[in-house]
């Protein structure tokens, strides 16, 4: 079994206030449905498994751009807007942090009832990558976070966290179904990160599997174990800079907003009448939904979306953000009509943004897009989890609950 990426993130306390939560529920399930809409179901695990692309997806719904909250957050956002129509979208996703991890072969079984698919096999293989990624490869992190993404077909993506108390950091494994032969077929070829150890075996009778490709991994070549990974490695600071971001992806995106006929324009291929600050994050969404995967490189460039909620690289501007969410749900509804103008209106937009992008060149002043975004913050009603109190009040709290490997 293939891992299909990490991402390495530094460790974040809080919670995502109600305010946000909601908020991600509502537009990260509309994304979702788009995508499934436009690309079908395989090719929803297939940007789940990356990280480069699952970290732009958090971004895109607000979250701290670079911290380990992305996971936990966004999980359990599409758990809650996806599960109560999984009849409909046949996607389920099951498990989650802590003790909801623990929950996971009960949720498989029962969906494994539901759609005629084989429950015992789902468990072992979240068993496996479970064990895999916690007991079997000594990184030093300890995976506190499991969620296992299924559709009708019998397809499934695995996302799940790890945390370093020491290093202070977290580590996202993600995992798919499509690069699957066989536990024992090929070597686990995505461990990647600085050595802390030596590699173990499992010791489970049940993890055999597992055990034999942990051993050809000790005889492969090290040089090719981490080629083949996708990695995502983020820093500690919080403050958005301008090497995190591609200028001129970004400068694309915000000549479309701000150019009177790049707007004019836009605003007809979306057959809505929108400003200019909302244009901005739906030229955003519409990559995350349609953009190419080689275009998620610099995740960072998302949060000039909704900004994120600790206030980097600009307060959650509220008013876009419910505004993205009705334009979302307004082309998913035309699309249950077959209205074939107004459905493909974030295609032709994303389109039209990479033609700005190829042919203008432009480049973006990233300080001064985030001054201009926290000068009218207010007007848009950009809010922070700081509001009301000190920033100094922030706790560096640790993720809680440990995966107990069921």
């Amino acid at each position: 079994m293939k891992r299909s990426g990490t991402a390495d993130l530094p460790l974040h306390g809080g919670r995502v206030p109600e305010w946000l939560a909601q908020r991600m529920v509502r537009l990260g399930t509309a994304i979702v449905e788009t995508v499934v809409y436009h690309y079908g179901r395989p090719a929803l695990l297939s940007r789940l498994s990356d990280p480069f692309w699952f970290q732009a997806l958090g971004c895109v719904l607000g979250m701290d751009w670079h911290s380990s909250g992305i996971t936990t957050s966004v999980m359990g956002a599409l758990k809650k807007g996806l599960n109560p129509r999984a009849h409909e979208l046949g996607i389920y996703v099951c498990g989650g942090r802590g003790r909801h991890s623990r929950q996971t072969p009960g949720e498989l079984r029962r969906v494994a009832d539901r759609t005629g698919l084989h429950g015992d096999a789902l468990v072992r293989t979240s068993r496996l990558t479970a064990r895999i990624d916690n007991n079997a490869v000594g990184d030093g992190f300890q995976v506190y976070l499991h969620s296992f993404v299924l559709t009708a077909d019998g397809d499934w993506a695995v996302v799940q966290q790890g945390m370093n108390e020491a290093r202070r950091l977290a580590r996202r494994y993600h995992w798919h179904s499509a690069s699957v032969a066989g536990f024992t077929a090929d070597p686990h070829t995505a461990i990647v990160g600085e050595p802390v150890g030596t590699i173990m075996n499992l010791v489970d009778g049940r993890a055999r599997p597992a055990q034999e490709a942990l051993l050809a991994i000790a005889r492969d070549d090290p040089a090719r174990t981490l080629a083949d990974a996708r990695r995502l490695v983020l820093p500690a600071r919080h403050d958005v800079r301008a090497r995190d971001v591609d200028e001129r992806r970004l400068g694309a995106v915000l000549a479309l907003a701000h150019e009177r006929d790049l707007r004019d324009f836009a605003s007809f291929l979306l057959l809505e009448q929108l400003g200019p600050r909302t244009l901005q994050s739906l030229a955003l969404i519409a990559e995350v939904i349609h953009g190419a995967p080689t275009r998620f490189d610099d995740p960072a460039r998302f949060s000039f979306a909704h900004g994120g909620k600790d206030g980097h690289p600009f307060p959650v501007p509220l008013r876009v953000y419910d505004e993205s969410i009705s334009v979302l749900r307004r082309t998913l509804h035309a699309a249950r009509l077959d209205r074939s103008d107004k459905r493909e209106g974030l295609a032709r937009l994303d389109a039209f943004t990479r033609t700005i992008e190829s042919r203008l060149d432009p480049r973006a002043d990233v300080d001064a897009a985030i001054a201009q975004e926290r000068q009218i913050t207010r007007a848009l009603s950009g809010r922070t989890v700081f509001d009301g109190r000190s920033a100094r009040t922030r706790t560096n709290a640790q993720p809680r609950g440990q995966l107990r490997l069921f």
